[in-house]
């Protein structure tokens, strides 16, 4: 493809290029929100991060790291820390909002006390507000007034982004008439052109509910890949959980008027096959640590760690359920986590299901020869390697 425009018909008008955000706040101090401030100042944006832990801010601001979250990864010259919200906002062209999923709507109420009017605030917080049922972004529109509010979402390890490792993800606003007559000045393609850098690629969509059902529900399902994992079972059992995980992410987002073709791409495969597939997962640890048995108290030797998925596994199937939307899996998890079911009777009822197609165009079912044998699966380990 040329770069220039002699190959456009003589009555088109060349493409805007776009303009990236020049100043941006970041609120949210964590190793997330730390790894997208430095890719934002490395793209050349003026960046001010803002968070709670005055100690941290302080060595931000003094070593240029985050040495408790980001241990050993030197933070870019753009960077500003900022410990005062205000000032983190005043005069930003756009803002993101990265905090735990249970934060953010505390977070978006004191962003819109400050930020300017009508800057667009991205939301990097993956999960479904309890006894709501939102999605982050219906959330922070709660509270942001009059401003666009899109998401960010991706198979992206904070470490390994703040180290410079390639990586894609999605960035995701509404389109309005105006963006589709002129995108290059649309919210979702400026915030995409102030993140991309030689090492962070970013993807545009106008499908919210689409990248964010995938960013959700691919925590539950790393609890429950690793919580297999952790029982002694192997690969076989990943992938089709994996496999599995996608329809269920799949037929959530359709229902609620997300699209199939966005949770194959970055935001749920994408995703779902990292959070998968690595103890870096806080989700997939949490399950590895349940199924090996250890209590969920002595989880993370006993540190509060925040993981996503077990938030999510009640409000996720909570939506489901109020939709119609059958998901076994994160049923499966859910049952595990907060009603008390043992982990291994569980996963064995769940894997003797009746039987079903996998084109859900054939619409049939057959119960499972071994249904009501669930209970005796569930006394025994799995075999060791070389066993007759």
């Amino acid at each position: 493809m040329n770069a220039d425009n002699s190959a456009l018909p003589a009555n088109a008008l060349p493409a805007a290029t776009p303009r990236p955000f020049a100043r941006i706040a970041v609120i949210g101090a964590g190793s997330w929100g730390t790894a997208l401030a430095a890719t934002l100042a490395q793209a050349g944006q003026a960046v001010r991060l803002w968070g709670r832990d005055a100690t941290v801010m302080q060595a931000i601001a003094a070593e240029r790291m985050n040495p408790r979250l980001l241990p050993g990864v030197t933070l870019p010259d753009g960077l500003r820390a900022e410990p005062d919200l205000a000032r983190a906002l005043q005069d930003a062209e756009a803002a993101l909002i990265v905090v735990p999923s249970t934060s953010v709507r505390a977070v978006a109420r004191a962003v819109a006390r400050h930020a300017p009017a009508g800057i667009p605030v991205a939301i990097c917080a993956k999960g479904i507000e309890e006894r709501s049922g939102l999605l982050m972004t219906q959330v922070a529109e709660e509270e942001l007034g009059n401003r666009p509010v899109g998401v960010i979402s991706g198979p992206t390890f904070a470490r390994e982004v703040a180290l410079g490792h390639p990586t894609a993800a999605t960035v995701a606003f509404p389109f309005s008439f105006a963006d589709r007559l002129e995108p290059a000045a649309s919210p979702a393609v400026r915030m995409a052109v102030s993140l991309s850098t030689a090492t962070f690629r970013a993807y545009v969509s106008d499908d919210l509910i689409g990248v964010e059902i995938g960013g959700a529900v691919k925590n539950v399902i790393a609890i429950a890949c690793g919580m297999m994992d952790g029982a002694g079972y192997g690969e076989n059992t990943r992938a089709a959980l994996i496999t599995r995980g996608l329809d269920e992410l799949k037929a959530l987002a359709e229902a609620l008027g997300g699209r199939r073709e966005t949770v194959t791409g970055l935001s749920g495969t994408g995703d779902l096959t990292l959070t998968c597939s690595s103890p870096t997962s806080r989700n997939m640890s949490l399950g590895q640590q349940l199924g090996r048995g250890t209590p969920r108290a002595e989880c993370f030797d006993g540190q509060p760690v925040v993981v996503e998925g077990e938030v999510n596994a009640r409000s996720v199937t909570d939506l489901a359920r109020r939709v119609g939307v059958a998901m076994p899996i994160c049923e499966t998890v859910r049952t595990i986590l907060h009603d008390g079911a043992d982990l291994h009777a569980a996963f064995a009822t769940l894997w003797s299901r009746p039987i079903e197609a996998e084109p859900r165009a054939m619409d049939l079912s057959f119960d499972h020869p071994a249904q009501g044998r669930s209970a005796a699966a569930a006394q025994t380990t799995p075999p060791k390697e070389g066993a007759a």
